[in-house]
Formats: C-alpha cells, structure tokens, sequence
C-alpha cells in the first residue's frame, strides 16, 4: 500500500513548528487588535463628532472590517505575504494563495514557522483593518456611505497590500533596512497620509470654521481610548510574532509611551489654550501609542519615554496649529495624530532602536526611516488620490448640502440617536 505524499508547500510557508506559548499569545493579541476597531475606535471616534453623525461614523469601523476581512481572504493576504516563487517581487506578492488555498492546518508563514498559519492570517488581518478605519476619521460627517464602501475596498487593494508586502511582506522596504516593527509606517502614517488627500479633496465640512462642531459624547471617546489603549498591548507586543522578551518590554514600551505623550500633550496644551482637557489627555495617549508603534520591540524603556515626550507635543501640533495655520478640515486629526505621530515614531526608531534589545536594530539609521517613509507617503497619497477621483465619478463623494446639516446617521442610514 502506498501513502500519499505530503502536499508540497507554497513559496511562502514552512512546516509548522507548533509553539503552543506564543501561539497562545497571538491568539490573544488576535482578539486585542480586533478590539481597537470594534468597539474602540468605533467609539473613539464616534464620541468626537457632533450627536447627529454619531451612527454614520460607528458604521465607518464596522463596514471596514466586513469588507477587508472579505478581500484578505480571498486576495488580499496572498498580495501581501505571499509570494510567486524563489525571487519575490519588491512591490506586490503572488496569488498561489488566493481563497486561501494551499493553507493547511500543519502549515506556517516562514516569518513565523511557531504559528498555524490560519492563525498568522487572522492576526495580521486585525491589522489590515483597522487600517482604513482609522482613515476615516478625516472625512467624516461629509461621505457619502456608497463612496465609502467603495473607498475601503479599493484602498485595501491598491494601497495597504502593496505597502504591507513592501515592508513586512519580503518587499523592497523590508529588504532595504527600514524598520516597522508594529505598523507605524503600514498602518499610521499610511492611514494619516490618506486622510489628508481625503480632507482636501472633499473640502471642509458646511460651516467649519464658524459653527460649534465639539464632540458630541466625550464619555464614548474615553471608554473608545481605554480599549484602544488595552488592544494595542496585542497590536505592539503582539508583533513579536512570540511570548518573549521583545514582546514584554514592548508592552511596557507601550504603556510608558502613552503616559509620557499624554502629559506632553496635555502641558503644551495648558500653555497654549490655558487649560487642560479630558479630550488632550485621550488625544496624547493615543498620539503617543501611535508614535511607540514603529519601535516598540526595537527599543529600550528610556528610548520609548523620549519618543513618547517628543510624540505628544508633534501630535498637538499636527492636530492644532498646523490644522489652524493650513486650515484644511481633518474632522478627526486622522493626520495630524496617525500621520504625524507615526512620522515621528518612524524616524526616532532610527535614533533609539538598540541591537541589546533587537538584533534586527543592528543598523537602524535614521536615513533609512526617511527613505521608508518617503516611499510609503508617495505610495499613499498618489493611490489615494486615484481611489478619490474613481469614487467621484462612480458613486459621487460627497452627500448633499441639506444631507450634511441634516446629519448622516438619517439621511445616510434611516437612524437616529435618541436622549
């Protein structure tokens, strides 16, 4: 009797190793990072618009995860972590694992042999969709729900899976030295870049400017901000791809990073408005996870506190006076906090990355960083751009005037918040 030979293994896998400690602690990290979409921006950002988009805007997260959770399997993981034979492709990975065929149960990604390789799948996809959700918190309170959905699509394709593969996927970014160790160029400073293009293109909100657009619940943006703040010990430690070291000082990394930055925030802000806000505070700790992102298993605790003091005070002033002096209507600081915070996290991880903590720190440079993040901003916004103009010429941009002031949550959604 003969015995079938074993299936042969795509470009990208290895056999799996099991690791039961750190596939314990993915399938953790897993759920934390799926968190900070839903419900923690959901409600991050839902509290900080005005009590009649509140709806539209909770719908922003929830569509990006239905949608990108789609694409990822059928497409979108084979594009950015696997590949189409020995030479992989700098910008774009293959398609053998489309429908995600050819993963099996014995088998892992080889950037992490001690994973299931569904299990790699699952976690890396947390990523790719918190990615666009965070995009929309620029335009907000002014998108049409069809454009949208339109967007997110399109974006996941031609922006964020080329940008994953390039940078952690076996792509040029990668194979240059640019380091990220949790997303601070993939998911931040990608997600902020497009915000921008998306601020300009549609134009400020009626009335930005003149009528009062204060946040409509601040009490669902510090609820939103905690559970961004616990998820993200699974988006930064996570990213140790095991349950070691480098994952336990970045979750301290993590955590000291966000209290610096808050406080960074909340001093500047003393001094310039004359007096202190719950939504600074919020506002800081969150500038300040985004700014440790890129570092966070590359660092030691002194270079994280430095990047969190520096992080808190280049996030108020992206999100306050650069928004003010340039006066382009970001609703929710998706640039001046993501994009900023993740430029300034990027390049100190140039400065601070430390081969005692990290081999892969061995020759950080600062110019590498820049060049990384040159590239993923020109990648960004000039795809950006592209995926706008496909929208208004299809489905339309933006909602009409009298939909604007009425509010999204019913002339988007037929709903309304009531109390």
């Amino acid at each position: 009797m003969t015995t079938a030979a074993a299936p042969e293994l795509l470009a990208h896998q290895a056999a799996l190793v099991l690791n039961e400690a750190s596939t314990g602690w993915i399938l953790t990290s897993t759920a934390l990072v799926l968190l900070m979409t839903l419900p923690g921006l959901a409600l991050f950002y839902g509290g900080m618009v005005r009590k009649k988009n509140v709806i539209a805007t909770i719908a922003h997260s929830t569509a990006a995860l239905a949608i990108v959770t789609v694409l990822w399997f059928l497409v979108g993981y084979s594009l950015s972590f696997g590949t189409s034979g020995p030479a992989t492709n700098p910008f774009i990975g293959g398609l053998q694992a489309v429908f995600l065929d050819g993963v099996r149960i014995d088998t892992a990604h080889s950037l992490a042999p001690g994973l299931p390789e569904f299990l790699w799948i699952a976690y890396q996809l947390t990523f790719a969709i918190i990615t666009p959700a965070l995009i929309a918190g620029a335009f907000a309170e002014r998108m049409k729900f069809s454009a949208t959905l339109l967007f997110f699509a399109l974006w996941h394709l031609i922006v964020y899976v080329p940008i994953a593969h390039q940078v952690w996927g076996g792509g040029f970014l990668g194979a240059m030295g640019v380091l990220d160790f949790a997303g601070g160029a993939v998911v931040h400073v990608n997600a902020g870049v497009a915000g921008l293009v998306c601020a300009l293109v549609l134009g400020p909100r009626h009335g930005f400017g003149r009528d009062n657009m204060a946040p409509g619940n601040l009490a669902y943006t510090a609820i939103g901000t905690g559970l961004l703040f616990v998820g993200w010990i699974g988006f930064n430690a996570g990213s140790a791809w095991a349950a070691d070291g480098i994952a336990a000082v970045a979750a301290l990394n993590t955590i000291l990073a966000a209290a610096t930055a808050a406080l960074g925030w909340m001093f500047i802000e003393w001094i310039d408005r004359k007096r202190p806000t719950l939504l600074g505070l919020l506002s800081g700790i969150v500038g300040g996870l985004v700014a440790i992102t890129p570092a966070a298993g590359l660092v030691d605790p002194k270079g994280a506190f430095f990047i969190g003091l520096i992080g808190g005070p280049a996030c108020y002033a992206g999100a306050v006076w650069l928004k003010r002096w340039l006066r382009y209507d970001d609703t929710l600081d998706a640039w001046g906090i993501h994009g900023i915070g993740g430029i300034v996290g990027a390049l100190l991880t140039g400065v601070f990355a430390n081969a005692a903590i990290n081999g892969v720190a061995d020759g950080a440079t600062v110019l590498k960083q820049a060049l990384g993040l040159l590239s993923v901003i020109a990648w960004s916004a000039i795809g950006t751009f592209l995926i706008l103009m496909i929208c208004k010429f299809t489905v339309g941009l933006r909602v009409s005037k009298e939909s604007e002031i009425e509010g999204l949550d019913y002339s988007e959604h037929g709903e309304t918040i009531h109390g």
